[in-house]
């Protein structure tokens, strides 16, 4: 009787296993906010905890050579979910509670193509491509959200569930938690059909706030107390994919939306060997952390060192999972990597083009980085990069950027800008910017202190 109840047990298992490959893959994309290169142990923080992230890399691929589409939030977010450079879609800068403008009504996200093709889908955290109902991303694909709809140092913090607002109190010492008990819960409840899970954080994205479970637990202050709970967070998703026998069908990446935010020190992160960081188009604002994790078809502790980006997951995703992007003939500006993650090839595109406010800065071709002069670089009223001329890197022997090669080097950056001219031509024409932030009219305010400054001269 014993060997026919084990028998069967093996059976059952069998046939789950085999249940599982045949069904469509879940996807599971989770995207931290200004999350530097070097925040993480896999690539390189000695002083942060990080085992869950880590152990998504050593069991499946790290990708050292990851670009965001932007140094900043709304235009990254944007490409990753369309697979295309933020600049053909007008959206060149960040969304404001003052916004009326979002993510255009004719662009295809991954989320409804995904969800024609009989996937459940679901973000969960930040959102950042417009506030107003047709906008918000019920209407753009997804069919369950809850989050905050833009930063979390802007104004009118929130939580909306769907389209409506569930709360006006947020304590940002438990977004995190928040949104992976929101995770967790969705997972539990689709394990029996495929989905497509957005995890979003608002961390560590300043100001930075962590739980009073993990707040004066790391060696790098609050900033690696909030990077330890998204690592936390990471862990209880892993959790979830075992415990509803998902993780051998679920393809999970991790990422970052841009470098860290510099000018805030030691709340700010780090960029690790790489220059600068968010808000520029030197390394450290868009080469991003990334893994990649699928037990059975990524290679334990596989490394890729070339050229890739957000922009790929789009048609990564579309190709994994049979999906059809019918809706639009709009093309897409990143590439299937599939086989860069199942170890069967390398990425067949070398260039890559840096936005920033819509105009092109930068442009990599194969190892080589051109950068076209630039005035300062500004945060406000604070100079976060001074003015520099013609800057060329090798990236392979220069990933922080130190040597400028143009003078020993003229032949080279000419073929650069030869090939950053070749790319125009194919992007060919974009769209006018989308208004994404308008000045309040303060001339009263003016009149009245000019007003009061001549009384008081008059005196």
């Amino acid at each position: 009787m014993r060997r026919l109840i084990t028998a069967a047990a093996v059976l059952l298992a069998m046939l789950t296993a085999q249940a599982q490959t045949q069904r469509k893959p879940n996807i599971v994309v989770i995207l931290a906010d200004d999350l530097g290169y070097g925040d993480i142990g896999a690539f390189g923080a000695t002083d942060i905890r990080t085992p869950n992230i880590d152990g998504l890399a050593a069991h499946g691929i790290k990708l050292t050579s990851f670009y965001s589409a932007s140094p900043v939030c709304s235009p990254t977010r944007a490409a990753l979910i369309t697979g295309r450079y933020p600049r053909r879609l007008g959206i060149d800068h960040v969304f404001f509670p003052e916004s009326f403008t979002g993510i255009p009504s004719d662009e295809v996200t991954i989320a409804e193509a995904l969800k024609g093709n009989g996937y459940r889908t679901a973000i969960f955290g930040k959102w950042h491509l417009g506030h107003h109902r047709q906008f918000l991303p019920l209407q753009n694909g997804f069919d369950e959200y809850y989050g905050i709809p833009y930063s979390n140092d802007m104004m009118g913090i929130v939580y909306l569930r769907g389209n409506d607002v569930d709360s006006i109190r947020v304590n940002q010492k438990y977004i995190t938690q928040t949104y992976t008990k929101e995770a967790v819960r969705f997972i539990g409840q689709n394990k029996d059909r495929p989905f497509f899970l957005y995890i979003t954080h608002n961390m560590p994205h300043v100001p930075i706030y962590a739980s009073p479970e993990f707040e004066g637990k790391s060696k790098r202050g609050l900033y690696g107390d909030v990077i330890e709970e998204l690592d936390w967070s990471v862990g209880e998703v892993m959790k979830a994919l075992k415990t509803n026998g998902l993780e051998e069908n679920t393809l999970v990446v991790f990422t970052s939306d841009n470098g860290p935010w510099l000018i805030f020190d030691v709340e700010g992160g780090s960029a690790g060997p790489l220059r600068q960081g968010k808000g520029t188009t030197f390394e450290g604002g868009q080469r991003v952390p990334a893994v990649a994790y699928w037990p059975g078809k990524i290679k334990a502790g596989s490394v890729y060192d070339g050229l890739a980006s957000q922009l790929d997951l789009y048609p990564t995703i579309i190709s994994l999972t049979g999906s059809q992007k019918t809706q639009t003939r709009k093309p897409l500006d990143g590439e299937d990597i599939s086989p860069v993650l199942f170890g069967k090839g390398k990425r067949k595109g070398d260039e890559f083009a840096y936005y920033s406010n819509g105009v092109i800065e930068a442009y990599r071709k194969g190892d080589w980085k051109i950068r076209l002069p630039q005035k300062d670089v500004k945060m406000g009223s604070v100079v976060i990069v001074p003015a520099t001329d013609t800057l060329l890197f090798n990236l392979k022997t220069d990933v922080g950027e130190q040597n400028n090669l143009l003078r020993s080097n003229p032949a080279k950056a000419k073929e650069l800008l030869l090939s950053l001219e070749a790319y125009k031509r194919r992007i060919g024409a974009t769209p006018p910017a989308l208004v994404q932030r308008m000045p309040s009219d303060d001339s009263h305010i003016k009149k009245r202190a000019e007003r009061a400054a001549g009384k008081s001269a008059g005196k």
